[in-house]
């Protein structure tokens, strides 16, 4: 006599604003907690098993913690082209590959850099180029905070002509001087883009 073994169900979904390697991890560890089996989790996309699932239930954990599921086609590249230049930015340890950076967001991609700007600009409501710089300027205040490297070092590891060019977009960006974040990090800690 043959028994059928209930296994659950595997589901995959894309989420959105799994913006760094905490986010990822927070995610994980929110899942793994009510249960759910991840499988794979490489942002945006996660697959996991879980018994009794409730897309309903699983929508609503996401949102109380920032999280939201992804269905539109489009919305889904922009979270992959956000991971890339996270990648990019945050992650590499390659000077080069910011002075390269639509290179890399083509091959990473697999799509003409026109149509990756495009569709990220009619998403985001800033182009391509401007989130770049934005994200630049966060890791530029995580370098900052290190107190590792002198501005030049940054200005050359983050893709700046030169020190005048990295205060410039700093300024322009943070509203405040390097000078002041560097004297004063926790009062600029966290600093509205424009």
């Amino acid at each position: 006599m043959a028994y059928k073994v209930e296994t659950p169900e595997r589901h995959t979904y894309y989420i959105r604003n799994i913006t760094c390697k905490c986010c990822e991890h927070l995610l994980h560890l929110i899942l793994t907690q009510h249960q759910y089996s991840i499988i794979e989790l490489l942002p945006p996309k996660i697959v996991f098993e879980k018994e009794n699932f409730n897309e309903t239930e699983f929508e609503k954990l996401l949102i109380g913690f920032g999280f939201a599921i992804l269905k539109d086609k489009d919305l889904i590249k922009v979270e992959k082209i956000k991971q890339a230049v996270a990648e990019l930015i945050h992650y590499s340890n390659n000077v080069d590959s910011i002075v390269r950076k639509s290179d890399y967001l083509v091959e990473r991609l697999r799509m003409p850099y026109q149509q990756i700007s495009r569709i990220f600009s009619k998403h985001e409501g800033i182009t391509l180029e401007k989130y770049i710089l934005i994200q630049k300027m966060i890791k530029v205040k995580e370098l900052i905070l290190q107190n590792e490297y002198t501005l030049s070092e940054i200005a050359y590891m983050m893709d700046f002509s030169s020190v005048h060019h990295l205060s410039a977009t700093f300024k322009k960006y943070c509203g405040i001087t390097v000078t002041e974040f560097k004297e004063n990090p926790e009062k600029f800690r966290i600093v509205e883009f424009f």
